[in-house]
């Protein structure tokens, strides 16, 4: 079962608001977009401490690092595609080498954004910052978890990116649990098939997990909101129970949590794993319905992935 349905940016916001009245020491910023990721919410609170540096994001990372620098915990905002790819370079020399204390929170990712088309639907960001030492890559189940989650990267000392997306999808988690980074959590137990998944895909694997009982199929859900680093300890116990898994993410299959997953799994136990996401491919304006269902995303190609992955499994005993 799932609950309401909410968006991840509204409790980032109110995460934001909470922490503008505690901490002193915050600083937000954003680019131009604090009405979509909704960092007005903090600049409510603590309009001084909030910082509008318009279309400028390259500049927004150069002056984020700076105050980190002088001992601030800056969150800096803007749309996921420009987070990550319009200022790569800035993260990686003025944030991730010297490990200064930012949070780059962004919004608006994955095919999910829907009719603003590919140039808005942020399908590599995953890739590009856990490519980068000394960087934490978040990426929460819900609106919920969004929310323990800002208030978690707030008290850790080093790097963070945090993805969100743009709608409403349900939440499955609780709204007072408390989030640990590098930690996964068991949403459901079962024996037959590990299903990894992470961001708002995790409510469609326990969909897929829920409709795969019913034909006889028990299978453990992983909430994956971290991923780097990644609970290589959860997944190691998971999958040496099960023997195969899936894993499914709003992301390219290149670099994102599939990719993690894998390499994990040719380092420590060999295992048949399958992957849901984009392949090598960029997205095109739709509803994000028809886009989930054009682009292998929908709770129906996670179980039948579950159902690929038990059949290698089945080869592989002989």
């Amino acid at each position: 079962m799932t609950g309401k349905k909410l968006a991840q940016r509204n409790y980032y916001g109110k995460a934001l608001a909470d922490l503008a009245a505690k901490d002193p020491n915050v600083v937000v910023m954003d680019a131009d977009l604090a009405d979509s990721t909704k960092t007005t919410e903090f600049k409510k609170i603590a309009p001084e401490r909030f910082i509008e540096v318009g279309i400028a994001e390259q500049n927004m990372i150069g002056v984020a690092s700076g105050l980190a620098a002088s001992g601030k915990i800056v969150f800096a905002s803007t749309f996921a595609v420009f987070a990550t790819g319009r200022c790569w370079e800035q993260i990686r020399l003025a944030v991730a080498y010297p490990k200064l204390n930012v949070k780059i929170v962004a919004t608006h990712c994955g095919i999910s954004v829907g009719e603003d088309g590919a140039s808005h639907q942020a399908l590599e960001d995953i890739a590009l910052m856990r490519a980068l030492p000394n960087m934490t890559v978040i990426s929460p189940a819900d609106a919920y978890e969004a929310y323990a989650a800002t208030i978690a990267i707030a008290e850790f000392d080093g790097p963070v990116y945090m993805r969100m997306g743009r709608s409403e999808f349900p939440t499955i988690t609780k709204e007072d649990a408390e989030f640990k980074i590098g930690r996964a959590s068991i949403l459901k137990e079962g024996d037959d098939a590990t299903l990894i998944g992470t961001g708002q895909m995790v409510a469609l694997c326990k969909e897929a997990a829920d409709a795969l009982l019913e034909e006889g199929i028990d299978v453990e859900v992983v909430n994956m909101s971290t991923i780097k680093p990644l609970d290589r300890e959860t997944l190691k116990a998971s999958i040496r129970k099960t023997g195969c898994a899936v894993t499914a993410e709003e992301h390219s299959i290149i670099g994102g949590l599939g990719a993690a997953v894998a390499e994990f799994l040719s380092q420590e136990m060999p295992a048949p794993l399958e992957m849901i996401g984009t392949k090598d491919t960029f997205g095109e304006s739709g509803a994000p319905d028809k886009l989930f269902e054009k682009y292998g995303l929908t709770s129906n190609d996670i179980a039948d992935a579950v159902k690929r992955s038990l059949d290698r499994k089945k080869e592989m005993k002989g």
